[in-house]
């Protein structure tokens, strides 16, 4: 069983800043890639960053590269997401799930985290 806890969503003015975290607890972590999902009303949940098992291979959604970033502490059993430049379209509620697999690729959510709020304002 991996329970998985995320925190740090919040109101935000625009070209402003945020990490979220995401805590996640069980028996196998480093082993897992991570993910960071979001979803708006009437909206199916995209895809916007994940991270491999021990962090050296990151994928990002065309729309954050180069404004988020995701990144883990194996240690802490932490996967964290920091996002720059921040859009009024950037607002959504904030996923984290734990993968199949070792990589993003090929793989799907198998653990989802409660979700934190994220709000633009323009």
């Amino acid at each position: 069983q991996v329970q998985l806890v995320e925190s740090g969503g919040r109101l935000v003015q625009a070209g402003g800043s945020l990490r979220l975290s995401c805590a996640a607890s069980g028996r196998t972590f480093s082993d897992r890639a991570m993910g960071w999902f979001r979803q708006t009303p009437g909206k199916e949940r995209e895809f916007v960053a994940a991270i491999s098992g021990r962090g050296y291979i990151t994928d990002y959604e065309d729309s954050v590269k180069g404004r988020f970033a995701i990144s883990r502490d194996n240690a802490k059993n932490t996967v964290y997401l920091q996002m720059a430049s921040l859009k009024p379209e950037d607002t959504a509620v904030y996923y984290c799930a734990r993968m199949r697999g070792r990589y993003y690729t090929g793989s799907h959510p198998e653990n989802w985290g409660q979700g934190t709020q994220v709000t633009v304002s323009s």
